[in-house]
């Protein structure tokens, strides 16, 4: 059994994990903050991937990282870099899909935050980010943590997207997702049933990881 699909996947989940995971509270810090207007239309906007078919948001991304396209273009001209169909393609894909979910659920971690505690550390003399991760992030940390692993599970199972952007290359591209699918269009239904067990134990390990937290956030607030 050639598990180059799980170590595929596994990393880039990881490094999608990375990514979401700090433009998420970037954006979760700022925009919680905002008028509900303002924030309003930038939910909308940063939550539509959640909502969006996976082949839609392959296609856009295609169109933007393709190389007749612009970006990509671009980046072909200037650095000879192919930024679609390659591993690292996959990124790109499992980022965009991933976000909305680490997004808003460090969100409505932030909204939670009593407010007073942050005026508090101020009065005392703290600077921000001083407040953000010793006050304010230990506070939100079981929902943050929540988001975190969700998105890292919905990175490693994305194939919509990651199928369009980067195709399905045995040795170089293949996630267990895509290897999925073309081993069960090809006929070998044992070897797609294998990989299927395997995602459904890391699946499973996941759901335990966040039922986890969920509940210690819950004995917390008691």
């Amino acid at each position: 059994m050639d598990w180059y699909p799980l170590y595929n996947s596994l990393r880039i989940s990881a490094i999608s994990t990375v990514a979401v995971f700090f433009l998420g509270l970037l954006a979760a810090y700022y925009i919680a903050r905002l008028p509900r207007l303002v924030k309003g239309v930038l939910d909308v906007v940063l939550t539509l991937p959640l909502v969006l078919p996976p082949t839609v948001v392959g296609y856009l991304l295609l169109r933007l990282l393709g190389p007749n396209r612009v970006l990509g273009s671009w980046v072909l001209e200037q650095f000879g870099v192919k930024m679609v169909m390659t591993w690292w393609s996959a990124i790109f894909a499992t980022v965009v899909v991933a976000f909305p979910l680490m997004y808003r659920t460090a969100r409505g971690a932030f909204e939670s935050f009593d407010e007073t505690l942050a005026d508090a550390g101020r009065t005392l003399g703290l600077s921000g980010s001083y407040i953000f991760w010793r006050v304010r992030m230990p506070f939100c940390k079981q929902g943050i943590l929540a988001g975190t692993v969700l998105a890292f599970a919905r990175a490693l199972g994305e194939y919509g997207a990651t199928s369009m952007i980067a195709g399905y290359t045995p040795g170089r591209t293949a996630t267990i997702s895509t290897t999925v699918y073309q081993l069960w269009r090809t006929g070998d239904d044992a070897g797609a049933t294998r990989w299927v067990l395997v995602n459904l134990a890391i699946s499973a390990v996941v759901l335990l990881a966040v039922n986890l937290l969920e509940s210690r956030q819950r004995g917390g607030k008691r």
